[in-house]
């Protein structure tokens, strides 16, 4: 058992009393090759509720910060996190994430950049779309409904993958990529709310 199982299986235990979490869709995650899954980002507890609930590990970009932290540094990069310089273009965490998917593994990302402060979707970045556009993953959109509160539901929606194959072929931008994930997580938000 690797140490991404063993965090998942103890994380599992303590938020299962706490959040009564209802996950729709897990079989919408392909259970190969390359998936690029793309969430709303309502609360700091998100990267580890999508995840936890996802069929196979997730990798995460995460702030450059949070590395430097004495124990949780440690922790997050042996669950697959890798950092990200917030606020610049990062080609090393751009590489790195192109690699992931290219590897046939899960890269989690939350197009919003940050926080929702007022819990609706905000606009996506391009980030997202760069990754859609230059990999052949799979692009499986998520959506998180909270809030997150003791004993309250909470629900992850995973969505059936967002065909880009008419972006791909006509050179699409990575702005209208990242446009048509936001739209299915809205729509995935709208209609389970």
């Amino acid at each position: 058992m690797t140490f991404y199982d063993l965090a998942k299986s103890a994380v599992y235990g303590i938020f299962k009393p706490f959040y009564r979490v209802e996950v729709i869709g897990r079989e919408n995650i392909p259970l190969d090759g390359g998936v690029l899954l793309c969430s709303n980002h309502i609360d700091i507890l998100d990267p580890i509720i999508v995840g936890m609930m996802a069929p196979r590990p997730v990798h995460f970009m995460a702030k450059e910060e949070l590395f430097s932290l004495p124990v949780f540094g440690k922790i997050i990069h042996h669950v697959n996190a890798f950092p990200v310089k917030r606020g610049m273009s990062d080609r090393e965490a751009l590489r790195k994430g192109i690699s992931i998917l290219k590897e046939g593994k899960v890269l989690g990302l939350f197009p919003e950049g940050t926080r929702s402060k007022t819990g609706e979707l905000g606009k996506g970045l391009a980030g997202a779309g760069f990754f859609g556009l230059r990999t052949e993953a799979q692009i499986v959109p998520c959506a998180i409904i909270g809030p997150y509160r003791p004993f309250r539901k909470l629900k992850v929606v995973y969505g059936r993958p967002i065909n880009m194959e008419h972006l791909r072929k006509n050179k699409g931008s990575a702005e209208q990529a990242t446009e048509l994930i936001m739209t299915e997580i809205h729509r995935l938000l709208n209609e389970n709310k």
